[in-house]
């Protein structure tokens, strides 16, 4: 046993015993193949749901799971850029509204609990997508 803490202690010096890094988030939502499992399922739950699929009738559905892919590993720290339009311009006549908004958010909870992301990670990544209501919500 003492041999085990020995180890243990060892290791922590050499590491420094830091806090999980800025990608910590990225990690617990499966890397890049976790988001692109979670952006797949979001997909197709908003397409199939009749509460706002309207709105991404005119939405080409290869570059949106592009941009939603880069936009949730930049805002996850896995070192994405995130190279789409602005929230403000690319919701711009939408109309979407708060009912709309909260529709979108329980399809993304949905995809990411398919993905068995942890309420957690459910909710930091969450955190960091919904000051961007303000610019979806008209």
């Amino acid at each position: 046993m003492k041999q085990v803490i020995g180890m243990v202690m060892l290791v922590l010096a050499i590491t420094g015993c830091q806090t999980r890094p800025q990608s910590a988030l990225f990690d617990d939502l499966g890397g890049m193949t976790g988001i692109e499992n979670i952006v797949d399922g979001f997909l197709v739950r908003l397409g199939s749901d009749p509460r706002i699929a309207a709105h991404f009738i005119d939405v080409d559905p290869v570059r949106f799971r592009e941009k939603l892919i880069e936009q949730f590993c930049a805002e996850s720290g896995g070192g994405c850029e995130y190279t789409g339009d602005s929230m403000k311009d690319s919701h711009a006549g939408m109309n979407v509204t708060h009912t709309d908004f909260n529709a979108l958010v329980e399809d993304l909870i949905a995809a990411m609990e398919a993905e068995d992301v942890s309420v957690s990670a459910q909710n930091r990544l969450l955190k960091r997508l919904a000051p961007m209501s303000k610019d979806i919500i008209e």
